[in-house]
């Protein structure tokens, strides 16, 4: 990543058509591994209907943090006609 200069990216497994399961690491931000992510969550959600992979009007789950054994869940709805992201959820807090 630090050569790429990436500051963050996101992996992902399609399990149903709006259920998702992601990682995020982030060792630039000072972290492996991110249990729950909404910014990139958002963007996820943004991307999936730009690229018409989803319907315009839709509900997304999203699983996140379970192979660090913090299980975080976050839910992205997308509503036809308006191009804001809406991402609520559940996630573990990371100590500092």
């Amino acid at each position: 990543m630090h050569r790429l200069d990436l500051t963050t990216l996101q992996l992902v497994w399609r399990a149903a058509p709006a259920v998702f399961h992601v990682r995020d690491p982030f060792p630039v931000g000072g972290v492996v591994e991110d249990p729950a992510t909404g910014a990139a969550a958002a963007a996820f959600g943004a991307c999936l209907r730009a690229g018409g992979l989803v319907p315009d009007a839709a509900v997304l789950t999203l699983h996140q943090g379970e192979d660090m054994g913090r299980p975080g869940t976050l839910t992205v709805e997308l509503r036809a006609g308006d191009a804001r992201v809406r991402v609520s959820g559940t996630g573990t807090r990371i100590g500092g």
